[in-house]
């Protein structure tokens, strides 16, 4: 008896690489390397790659008229059924695209929104990646538009039908764009109650950043022995996960899981996650954790840092976190500077003590201020308790006793009172 397969046949797929002249062609390479890597987990099988660099983009169908043709025999030779350009495309370019391949063609973004919305999997996860497809609709909808209306031509009988369709799909995108994001409001103010909630119990939280498969999930599960969904692709966590942890020193704590990010990383999906990433900019001390296995990790590290910057997170304690580094050879490791850092193995649990150590270190660092003490003669002795436990910046001799510069955490602050002369910066 004859049984049906219901494994989901893979989509054939082109990958295409384009970029100016001008352009570090390296880098393109390697962006081509993860598009690919991008289009098998959204369960793709890339059959075959070109990469053009051109003079000047080609405003109907972004490269050259060449090109198409010997991707257009490519996909026939290949029997692909799906063409990907790791570039933006507008709405003309793709329909022009399409017309010439004769199949579906997406670019970076598209691609990186479909695997959101197949990895999706909560309420929220849901509404975030409608409102980025939508945000991604409308431009690429209107540029459509505008092209056929152009070819037109006017004349009586045109001009109304084409621009009445144009509105009201423009109006019906807003209009959802609208509920989705009233419906995220929500999502939002529960999410923040949270966060109020534990600033007043003043909890110290962490949160986890970095490239998408580097290993955060992982990371947090064994820090705080849950068992949240962890698999060795990209964009494997959507929704932001907070779990406890206890620390030494420190208590009870709370470490967030969210979205990873990538090169290229479309602002619309920016803008559909920023609730989302609000749980990380919340966060006391940011552990960037990287991985130290791939060949790709220092771009990795230059793409993070450029985000943090856009997300105005540069004033939190960053640790960098080297995962898999039971994968990594010892020149890898002697050839990294980030500071600070640790290696470990979310894995086998290599380093997990030492990274402990420093989240706690950072945290108190970010609790305390820079705080002026005097030390008379006869007490003088007790510079030697206060270095033990925090971080003195300098002393001066006095002519009756000692001038110290020190940081202290608002507990610290009330056990040096006696010695207290005044405060630099408050917290």
């Amino acid at each position: 008896m004859k049984t049906r397969s219901t494994a989901k046949k893979k989509e054939l797929t082109i990958v295409v690489g384009v970029c100016l002249k001008s352009d570090p062609f390296d880098e393109v390479k390697e962006s081509l390397a993860e598009l690919e890597e991008l289009c098998y987990s959204a369960g793709g099988d890339v059959v075959g790659s070109a990469v053009q660099a051109v003079q000047s983009y080609n405003s109907a169908t972004l490269i050259g008229s060449g090109k198409v043709q010997e991707i257009a025999q490519m996909k026939k030779d290949c029997g692909a059924t799906l063409i990907v350009i790791d570039h933006k495309l507008s709405g003309v370019q793709s329909r022009n695209l399409e017309k010439e391949f004769d199949c579906k063609v997406l670019d970076r973004a598209q691609l990186i929104l479909d695997i959101f919305a197949q990895r999706a999997s909560t309420y929220e996860g849901k509404l975030q990646v409608e409102l980025a497809q939508m945000l991604d609709l409308m431009p690429r909808q209107i540029g459509a538009w505008q092209g056929s209306l152009s070819r037109q031509g006017g004349g009586i009988g045109t001009r109304g039908p084409g621009e009445s369709a144009l509105e009201v799909d423009r109006r019906r995108i807003r209009e959802r764009i609208k509920l989705i994001k009233e419906r995220l409001e929500k999502v939002k103010k529960s999410r923040s109650q949270h966060r109020s909630l534990r600033r007043k119990a003043k909890t110290p939280g962490f949160a986890l950043i970095g490239y998408t498969n580097t290993g955060k999930s992982t990371l947090l599960n064994r820090l705080t022995h849950s068992d949240v969904f962890a698999k060795d692709q990209v964009f494997a966590t959507l929704d932001p996960t907070t779990r406890k942890v206890f620390l030494p020193e420190l208590g009870e704590a709370v470490i967030t899981d969210t979205v990873g990010f990538i090169r290229k990383l479309p602002t619309h999906l920016i803008e559909a996650f920023r609730a989302t990433l609000e749980e990380s900019a919340e966060a006391h001390v940011l552990l960037h954790v990287i991985d130290l296995s791939s060949p790709y990790m220092n771009q990795q590290i230059d793409t993070v840092n450029q985000l943090i910057n856009e997300f105005k997170w540069n004033d939190k304690p960053v640790i960098h976190v080297f995962n898999k580094s039971d994968q990594a050879t010892p020149e890898v490791k002697f050839k990294v500077q980030a500071h600070p850092r640790v290696f470990i193995s979310a894995l086998t649990g290599e380093g997990l003590d030492t990274l402990k150590q420093l989240m706690i270190q950072y945290y108190l660092m970010g609790k305390s201020a820079e705080i002026e003490l005097f030390f008379p003669k006869a007490d003088e002795h007790r510079l030697y308790d206060l270095s033990r436990e925090s971080e003195i910046i300098k002393t001066e001799p006095a002519s009756t006793g000692t001038v110290c510069v020190t940081r202290l955490t608002e507990s610290q602050i009330s056990k040096w009172s006696e010695f207290l002369v005044t405060s630099k910066s408050d917290e």
